[in-house]
């Protein structure tokens, strides 16, 4: 499995940095190969100061060792071997009409003293945080998340845009981080779904990203903004900041496993702001956004 994933998400990659340049039109992705010392590495894309796109990373990795002692705690096993692979994505684009995205697709394996395996899963998800809302947008992505659902078991969607508020939540300030989309873990071979069966599904929701995302970039990026928009925007890429390194399992792993602190910390945006006790004017559409956060809708 792990031969037919990590070719995926190579190809993956080359299919959303070349048209997130296209949309861009001006910026190109800077490349950088890595290596762990303890094991694998990675080839981390990251583009800067662009048009339409302030700052974004789109990293894939393939890591494999010894599974650290924090991760022997956390999946309760003793001293095991363990390979992970996975595209994580962050775009931050610089207009404020126009959402932040994350994406993440992965696979992991663990091994016996033999190099069998003994465990092994998908995870991954796609989720959006927008800083103005447009219901049309959140539609949108919600819907291109149910189809590629659909296509795999009429309960999914439900299943994972559920955990995906749940897991997106910033406990500490009670609101969401975005307005969601997708998010599963542990996706192991049952009587219903073999590891192939989990692998399709992955990959149709991996393959689904750019129609979920591009059309709202292209429908919003020549909005006019003023510097009250975007300074708004700041603020809410502070919450964004919090969630990810107070709460994102993904950035724990990364740092627990000695991972590449470069491409780990890429998902933080250039700009950013926090204010002390602030809190929209009533009535605005940035009050509207919140309200949203604090009380996340069924889309579709």
């Amino acid at each position: 499995m792990k031969d037919k994933f990590y070719p995926y998400i190579q190809n993956l990659q080359n299919k959303i940095t070349s048209k997130l340049e296209e949309v861009d039109g001006e910026a190109k992705f800077r490349e950088d190969i890595w290596e762990r010392p303890e094991g694998g590495g990675g080839r981390t894309r990251v583009i800067e100061n662009g048009r339409v796109f302030e700052k974004g990373g789109v990293n894939i990795s393939a890591v494999h060792g010894k599974l650290p002692d924090s991760m022997q705690k956390l999946f309760n096993v003793g001293e095991a071997d363990f390979f992970a692979c996975g595209l994580s994505l962050v775009i931050h684009p610089k207009n404020p009409m126009v959402p932040t995205v994350h994406a993440n697709w992965r696979y992991f394996e663990m091994y016996d003293e033999k190099g069998t395996v003994i465990n092994s899963w998908f995870g991954g998800g796609q989720d959006l945080t927008p800083y103005y809302l447009f219901e049309e947008d959140a539609i949108h992505f919600h819907q291109t998340c149910k189809k590629a659902c659909d296509n795999h078991n009429s309960e999914f969607y439900q299943k994972y845009k559920k955990q995906c508020d749940t897991y997106f939540w910033n406990a500490h300030r009670n609101e969401a981080r975005g307005i969601g989309g997708l998010f599963f873990d542990y996706c192991k071979a049952t009587d219903t779904m073999k590891m192939e069966d989990w692998y399709d599904f992955v990959t149709e929701v991996g393959n689904s990203f750019l129609d979920a995302y591009v059309p709202i970039v292209e429908k919003r990026v020549n909005l006019p903004y003023s510097n009250e928009q975007r300074e708004w925007q700041e603020i809410r890429r502070g919450r964004y900041v919090e969630f990810n390194l107070v709460h994102d399992k993904g950035t724990l792993f990364g740092l627990k496993t000695n991972g590449r602190i470069e491409s780990i910390l890429m998902s933080l945006p250039p700009h950013v702001q926090w204010v002390y006790d602030h809190h929209p004017e009533a009535g605005s559409e940035e009050e509207k956004l919140i309200s949203v956060l604090q009380n996340p809708k069924e889309w579709v």
